[in-house]
């Protein structure tokens, strides 16, 4: 997979990407608010379950964290919490998520975040053979393969996902 040249806005994550060699296609679209990977996936024309939300959540002491999912499926924030040895995750406050990664909301990307933070990703998404998740601005996706996930941002798979 080769980065697409032209249209690919440079962002922290894709200045991650290149920096730990990982290939990136780049998938610019016309955001709409509020319209998540629903909307992504049309645009694109892919299944929105090769989608992936980046979510930040925090744990009981405020700590944050990130769980990557499949856009057409929900956390299960008990089941993180039990699986991530917390006694209990929940959504970060916009604003408090955007200070933690250095993303506005809706172009959250797991690379290249402010600080580096624990990262967890929904097991299934490691089967898929390309996933399409955010570049680091709304309306821009890149598409990757999900084995890098792991290695380069040090991610725990867990099972946390509610249909």
């Amino acid at each position: 997979m080769s980065r697409s040249s032209g249209n690919s806005p440079e962002t922290p994550a894709t200045r991650f990407l290149r920096e730990h060699r990982i290939a990136f296609s780049s998938h610019p679209y016309a955001y709409e608010e509020h319209g998540g990977t629903r909307v992504s996936a049309r645009e694109l024309g892919v299944d929105e379950h090769a989608v992936i939300k980046t979510l930040v959540m925090e744990d009981e002491g405020r700590h944050p964290l990130i769980i990557l999912m499949h856009g057409d499926r929900k956390v299960s924030t008990k089941e993180l919490a039990r699986q991530a040895g917390h006694k209990q995750v929940s959504p970060c406050d916009p604003a408090v998520a955007q200070r933690h990664t250095g993303y506005l909301v809706g172009g959250t990307s797991p690379f290249g975040t402010r600080k580096a933070l624990p990262v967890f990703v929904e097991a299934s998404i490691l089967e898929l053979p390309l996933i399409y998740i955010n570049g680091g601005r709304r309306g821009f996706l890149v598409g990757i393969n999900p084995h890098d996930i792991v290695p380069t941002l040090k991610a725990r798979p867990v099972q946390v996902a509610i249909e």
